[in-house]
């Protein structure tokens, strides 16, 4: 399996960050999207990439009013992660 890809689709919510100051809710959304990213494609958050549009997606109402939830498709690459948005 160390020449493979693998190719998963997840919907991550954002439940979490209730709790969060309103100023400071995309910029956490971000740190969420690559911590899930790292805890579900067993690998370290450093190896992480996410793709600009994933980004636009969570800053797209602007940074105090985060989406609810967003789908992503996540590639592993050997030891990388590419998060980027599903080709519906």
């Amino acid at each position: 399996m160390a020449d493979e890809e693998m190719e998963r689709v997840y919907t991550i919510t954002f439940n979490d960050l209730k709790d969060i100051p309103r100023t400071k809710k995309a910029d956490r959304a971000i740190k969420h999207i690559r911590e899930f990213a790292a805890r579900h494609m067993k690998v370290e958050p450093d190896e992480v990439w996410i793709d600009h549009r994933v980004n636009e997606m969570v800053w797209e109402r602007g940074k105090k009013k985060i989406p609810n939830k967003i789908r992503v498709k996540m590639i592993k690459f050997e030891e990388v992660v590419e998060v980027v948005p599903p080709e519906d």
